[in-house]
């Protein structure tokens, strides 16, 4: 006959924890406290198929983007491909230490049953990994704003050595904001109400990952917004004035990298937003441990947010024509040029039927 307590072990493979928690072993919580009134996964296996396949094709398609991503940084020289390629780094990161090393091994393969201190410490490189994904688009965004708004400024300031320290300092500060978190507590797991420890955490860490870079991200793409809207309410005046097309193309450029920027910053966004909510809903309202509603809504937010981690690839490749070109170049295992050869300096004036002058460029134009 089978007892209560080992169907309890026998489903424990599907109480899925949150992305960053220890085990309640940890908490001081004899064996069986609160398992009664534990809330269930309804989810059966469909956790575990979700993370392998997302994992099985998030890495590779991350390391594709990487080879890429280098290709173009290399041959550009643009800061904004350095910090593309931040970005890309902390995906492969947060899939390997929250999916493969969080959910699919410490839970599903050994259900928690691991030393307290290995779990902290996974803990802690996970919030550390996802805190320099999230904030690694921060200073992209500040670099397409000052591109578009600022632009004599940023052919100063912008070149790839200032990135790679930028991206540098980020990611010291996301490794120190991850430390906190070594005292994470599992919301599943753990009975009791949440602690002042618990509340201080659950703050830090949704004003880390969500609230604070969404505020950058919505200021500065509202600005950018209202500068593209600027500069197409001039396009028409500047076309009257005989304004040919290759001084229009740096503006379609900037387009271009600015699609991209909101597609990046706009899925994040979404994506990102049910877990926020979910996580405060937990602290205020209902446990996650004892309300098998909020359990399940917890365990798609979590799902959500985690396939921010794979989207970027697909979104470059929808914006981005050189990125395209660089991936075929990639896996057609070729060197081929990615940036496409200058047009002719002789313009073609189709409008008039004056002979053309040529006179010296201005060295003071942007």
């Amino acid at each position: 006959m089978i007892t209560l307590d080992e169907l309890q072990r026998s489903t424990v493979m599907f109480d899925w924890p949150n992305i960053t928690v220890p085990s309640s072993s940890e908490q001081g919580l004899k064996p069986g406290d609160g398992d009664l009134q534990r809330s269930t996964c309804v989810l059966g296996f469909f956790p575990v198929i979700y993370y392998s396949s997302l994992l099985c094709v998030g890495v590779p398609v991350n390391i594709l983007t990487a080879v890429a991503l280098s290709r173009l940084a290399a041959r550009t020289k643009k800061a904004m491909h350095v910090y593309l390629l931040a970005l890309t780094g902390s995906d492969i990161l947060s899939q390997l230490f929250i999916i493969f090393v969080g959910f699919l091994l410490e839970t599903a393969v050994f259900h928690r049953e691991v030393p307290t201190l290995l779990l902290r410490s996974v803990s802690m490189a996970e919030f550390a990994a996802n805190h320099a994904s999230i904030w690694a688009t921060v200073p992209l965004t500040v670099d397409r704003y000052v591109a578009l708004c600022h632009p004599l400024l940023h052919r100063q300031i912008s070149y790839p050595a200032r990135a790679r320290r930028i991206i540098t300092v980020v990611f010291f500060l996301a490794l120190l904001s991850g430390i906190p978190f070594f005292w994470w507590s599992d919301m599943w797991r753990v009975a009791r109400p949440p602690t002042s420890l618990d509340s201080a955490l659950i703050w830090t860490h949704v004003m880390i990952i969500y609230f604070l870079p969404c505020s950058i991200f919505l200021v500065l793409n509202l600005l950018i917004i209202h500068r593209l809207q600027a500069r197409q309410r001039q396009v028409p005046c500047q076309e009257e004035r005989g304004g040919s097309g290759a001084r229009l193309a740096p503006q379609r450029r900037l387009g271009k990298s600015t699609a991209m920027l909101l597609a990046i910053t706009s899925a994040f966004a979404i994506l990102w937003a049910p877990r926020t909510i979910v996580v405060i809903y937990h602290l205020y309202v209902s446990s996650v441990h004892k309300d098998w509603r909020v359990h399940l809504a917890y365990d798609l937010s979590n799902m959500l947010a985690m396939l921010n981690t794979a989207v970027n690839f697909f979104l470059y490749c929808f914006v981005s024509k050189p990125f395209r070109a660089s991936v075929r170049d990639v896996l057609l295992l070729r060197g081929g040029s990615v940036v496409p050869p200058k047009d002719n300096p002789q313009p073609r004036d189709k409008c008039s039927h004056r002979d053309y002058q040529p006179h010296p460029p201005n060295t003071l134009q942007g």
